[in-house]
Parts: C-alpha cells; structure tokens; sequence
C-alpha cells in the first residue's frame, strides 16, 4: 500500500548541496529576511577533528561569506584538548552543565543540543557533529539553503553515503547500520510519512528557533528520532526536508555501542508511540541494558544504564523564556 503523498513529499523537499552553492546568495536571502545563523557542535573528547571542522566553517562561512553569525560548541567535560582546539579556531565554548543548573541534570546528546538552545542566538540553528573527517562546508549550507528558500520548511536534515572503516581500509558503503536495521524499518511501520528520509539520525541537521523551541528533546540518542517525531506531529510533513551532502567519513562505532545506541533510541521511539497511541505498553521500560562480554572461552553479562528522559519544550521553561524576552 502506498503511502499518500510521500512519493510528491520526497520530490519536493529532497535536495542537493549544490543547489545552495552560491553562498552570497544565501547570505543575501538571510540578510534581506533578517535572519541570524548559529552553528554549534556537541563535543566530547573529540580533540582529533574538532579543530578542523570549526577551521574549514570558520574560514568558509563566517570569514569568507558571511552566512554563519555564531560559530560554536556545546561541550560535556571533554578531557584530551578539546576545548583548547576548540577556542584556538575562535569558536565560542559552552558547557552543558553550566546551562539551566536549576534543571535535575541529565546526560547525553540530546540535553546537549536542548540546553545550547539557551546559548545560542540565531534563528536559524544548525548542529554538525564533530567527529567529521571530511568536514566541508556543504554540511551546513546544504542545510540552510532549503530554510532560506522555503519558508513553509523548519527542519532539515542532511544525507550521505556512509563508508565503513575497518582498520585503515575504507569500504565505500556499509555505515548507518542502526539506520537500516533499526529505525527505517520501524518508521516504515508506524510513521510511514517519514518514510522517505534517507538517514533519518544523522547528526547533520538544521531547524528554525521557533520550531526547536517548541518541542520536546529526548536525552541521549533518542533525540534524533524524537525530534522528528514531535516536528511532523506538530508541523507536519511538509516542514521537513533532507539534503544530500554526498560522502560522510567517520570513526565508526563497534557494533557493541551501537546495540546500546539502538537500545537508546527505542527508548524514545517506543516513549512516542505510546503517547501518540500507536501502542499500549503493559510494562514500563527498562533502561538497563545487559551486554554481553566475551574473552576467550568465558563468557559475561555487564549491566549498563542507558536512561532517556524527555525534556520539555525549552521555550516552557521561566529562564529561557526570561532570556529570550518571551515574557510570563
């Protein structure tokens, strides 16, 4: 069975970088719109790429064209040099545990990315990963070209090919395991109008401030999922879009973490189906994860927490709300 309007939705709102290419033209479009630009980070102990992803944007987009206002990262205590690298390329360093203290504190991706709302001034705000190992300048205008062109748009997403490292070979395909086995197949089943987003957790994705404020952000690696849940119940389909940024390199994850990643994300996923009542759960969910040691002939069970907690709206909460002149 068909979905209706998918086929007409990927048509319209799937793009290619190159379609945003002429940068002056997006800086003109952002600055006759009177729109800001920030571009933030998440870090964490990643003092091997972190440098040269905020030099190549830094040297692009905010020196050369001046399409990015606020250049950025939102760090979790990184220990190895991150943080020196980090200011050493002029990008701004926030903490995530120095943001909302008044907030019971929770850990992870997503509180990061929920709490750099308070921190960042654009309208218009994009997150790049900062493990990036071939970091250019399309990831971000590929993202924000489609918010300039197309205002009923408030979500983007990049998409890529994903090659697998093994050692210091370079297959050309094979990234994106939890994608294809985990969380396609499941919107396939439930959500089949996001059925059409090619990597649908990537880390590359881009939002207006009046949309990000006003949904809810799974911690950990929920958010990715969570977000476009909550951004096509509340916007609908049409406000989401996808770019294709070509070729992502990476440190790929072994599969071990990558288990604990699924088990994280459908945490969130099942959260979202029970309260869109897609799915009546009679147990509460764990959030105690068993992974299996294995050394030699001995075999062994470690306990891990993977907790997902679901945090408001950031626009419901008196301090951002106080910061940002939103009033009572």
């Amino acid at each position: 069975m068909t979905v209706p309007g998918l086929d007409s939705w990927f048509k319209a709102n799937t793009h290619h970088h190159s379609e945003y290419a002429d940068i002056d033209a997006l800086v003109r479009s952002k600055e006759s719109q009177g729109l800001k630009v920030s571009v933030c980070l998440p870090t964490m102990n990643v003092v091997e790429t972190v440098g040269e992803c905020l030099r190549v944007i830094r040297e692009e987009l905010v020196e050369r064209h001046s399409l990015i206002d606020q250049l950025c990262v939102i760090d979790s205590r990184s220990v190895d040099g991150t943080i020196e690298a980090a200011r050493a390329e002029g990008a701004q360093v926030f903490f995530d545990d120095e943001i909302l203290t008044g907030v019971e504190p929770a850990s992870g991706k997503g509180e990061a990315l929920w709490k750099s709302l308070f921190a960042l001034e654009g309208d218009i705000i994009v997150w790049v990963d900062s493990d990036i190992e071939n970091m250019h300048p399309r990831f971000v205008y590929g993202l924000v070209g489609p918010l300039l062109a197309q205002r009923e748009v408030g979500y983007v997403k990049a998409f890529y090919e994903r090659p697998l490292k093994e050692g210091a070979d370079l297959r050309t395909s094979g990234g994106g395991r939890v994608t294809e086995l985990t969380i396609r197949p499941m919107l396939n089943l439930f959500y089949p109008e996001l059925a059409g987003l090619i990597q649908p957790l990537s880390g590359e994705y881009a939002g207006r401030r009046s949309i990000l404020e006003n949904v809810p952000f799974f911690t950990g690696y929920g958010v990715e999922t969570g977000l476009l849940l909550d951004i096509l119940d509340a916007y609908g389909q049409g406000a989401i879009a996808q770019t294709d940024v070509e070729v992502r390199i990476h440190h790929n994850q072994h599969i071990s973490a990558l288990s604990k990643m699924s088990f994280g994300i459908m945490q969130a996923l099942f959260k979202r189906l029970e309260t869109d009542g897609k799915v009546e759960l009679q147990v509460d969910l764990p959030s105690v994860y068993n992974t299996i040691r294995h050394e030699g002939t001995s075999y062994s069970l470690e306990q891990v927490e993977v907790k997902v907690v679901e945090r408001p709206p950031i626009a419901t909460i008196p301090e951002y709300r106080a910061a940002r002149g939103l009033g009572d």
